[in-house]
Parts: structure tokens; C-alpha cells; sequence
């Protein structure tokens, strides 16, 4: 296949093709495609099992497409794993946080496994940009749910990603929490920085996207606009879909 050097090319944080994967029998995601431009918000939203964290964690290179193609910024997904994984950032869906160690201890020992910078002042700047700093001492075993939220997303700032992979962002957030997520993403948009955040929720996702995809039955059945769905359609859309298991 002839590579596309076009200038839109050049411009694509993610764009993978014909991108398959299958434990043993189960085929969860068959022959996806998806492109995202850079400094481009997409929510995929999809049912539980439809996918969504499979391709997250195929996009960080932490699992390999059954077959398939594709590139993460500049990167081969299948032959530069390692350069992709020094540019991405992966919110999982739980916090997965060291309840004994301090926030500034988690975010030591994450950054010393992942062989990035552990000094305190680039440790002191994750905490600042998810405005945990003035608990950087603190046990993460005294935090709520949604500062554990928070320093989750300071691990995957650490590394000053190019591109955000998060997995129900929203999820354990209350309502202040929520707010500061969205100006928090439309910050590291502002500077250049592309995200693709998936859940199965309609909240407040939808408010930041400018584009929104629908994963149903291994695939991706929709991909548009997000300023050309009003939420009824959508909800009528993703029933369609997410109902018939197209």
C-alpha cells in the first residue's frame, strides 16, 4: 500500500487501519478504523465490552492487534512501540494509585518505572497542573475518589504526552470535579495536545468533543461531527447501533 504523505496525513495523532484483535475465539475488535487529527477531542462512546479499552490500550502499545495497521503521531504502531509510548498518556478506568505512598511518592515511583524524569521539580509541576500541589506530602489513602482521579491524571502528564488515552474519565467525579476535568482537557488541547476518551456515558464528554464515534460489534459504525448530532439524535443513533450489535 502507496503511504499517504499528504499534509492531512502529516497532521493525524492516530490513524489506524483495518485494526483486528481476538482472544482465542472472541473477536472484540474487527477491522476498526480511525483517524484523529492533532489538537482534536473525540469521545468514543460504546456499551461495557464493546472494545473501547482494548483500543485504548492498543493505541498506548500495551496490547498488539491480531492484524492491522497504523500510526501513533509519526510512530509505526507495530514496529515503534517504544517512541509511542514516551508521547501517549493513558488514564485508566480505575485510579490505581499506592493508598500508603504520598501523591509525590506515587508519582516518583511511576515515573522511575516508566524512565522519565524524577526529580522533584518535574514531579512538583504534574501535581500543580491537576492542582494537587498543596497535598504533594499527603497519603493517597486520606484522598477522595476524585483527587485519587486527579493524581491518576498527573501520571499520565508526566511524561508531556502529545496524545491523552482515557478510559471513563468522568467516572467517581462529582459535579466541581467534572468542570475542572473538561478545562483541564481543553488546556492540554489548546496546546496542541489530541484526546480520545471513551465511555459509555452521554455526560459531559459530549460538552468538549468535536467529534464523536460509536463502537458496536467490534467496529466503528459512526464517526461525525459533534456539532452535527443534537443529543436526541445521538441517543436515537447509539440505540440503532448499540441494539441491533451492528
Amino acid at each position: 500500500m502507496t503511504q499517504d504523505l499528504s499534509p492531512s496525513a502529516s497532521q493525524r495523532a492516530v490513524d489506524i487501519q483495518e485494526v483486528r484483535k481476538a482472544f482465542g475465539a472472541n473477536v472484540v475488535l474487527d477491522r476498526v478504523d480511525l483517524c484523529l487529527d492533532r489538537g482534536e477531542v473525540v469521545t468514543l462512546l460504546g456499551p461495557n465490552g464493546s472494545g473501547k479499552t482494548t483500543l485504548l490500550k492498543i493505541l498506548a502499545t500495551l496490547l498488539r492487534p491480531s492484524s492491522g495497521r497504523g500510526r501513533v503521531g509519526a510512530f509505526d504502531l507495530l514496529r515503534e512501540a517504544e517512541s509511542i509510548r514516551q508521547r501517549v498518556g493513558l488514564l485508566a478506568h480505575g485510579s490505581y494509585v499506592y493508598e500508603d505512598l504520598t501523591a509525590e511518592e506515587n508519582l516518583r515511583f511511576w515515573a522511575t518505572m516508566a524512565g522519565l524524569p524524577a526529580d522533584g521539580g518535574a514531579l512538583r509541576k504534574a501535581l500543580a497542573a491537576v492542582e494537587l500541589e498543596a497535598v504533594a506530602g499527603e497519603r493517597a489513602r486520606t484522598f477522595s475518589s476524585g483527587m485519587k482521579r486527579r493524581l491518576a491524571l498527573a501520571r499520565a502528564l508526566l511524561g508531556a504526552p502529545e496524545l491523552l488515552l482515557l478510559d471513563e474519565p468522568f467516572a467517581g467525579l462529582d459535579q466541581q470535579g467534572k468542570k475542572w476535568l473538561e478545562e483541564a482537557l481543553l488546556a492540554f488541547k489548546s496546546t496542541g495536545g489530541t484526546v480520545l476518551m471513551a465511555t459509555h456515558s452521554f455526560g459531559r464528554g459530549l460538552g468538549i468533543a468535536d467529534r464523536v464515534a460509536i463502537l458496536a460489534g467490534g467496529r466503528i459504525v459512526l464517526d461525525r461531527a459533534r456539532t452535527s448530532l443534537d443529543l436526541e439524535e445521538l441517543h436515537r443513533l447509539y440505540a440503532l447501533h448499540t441494539e441491533n450489535g451492528s
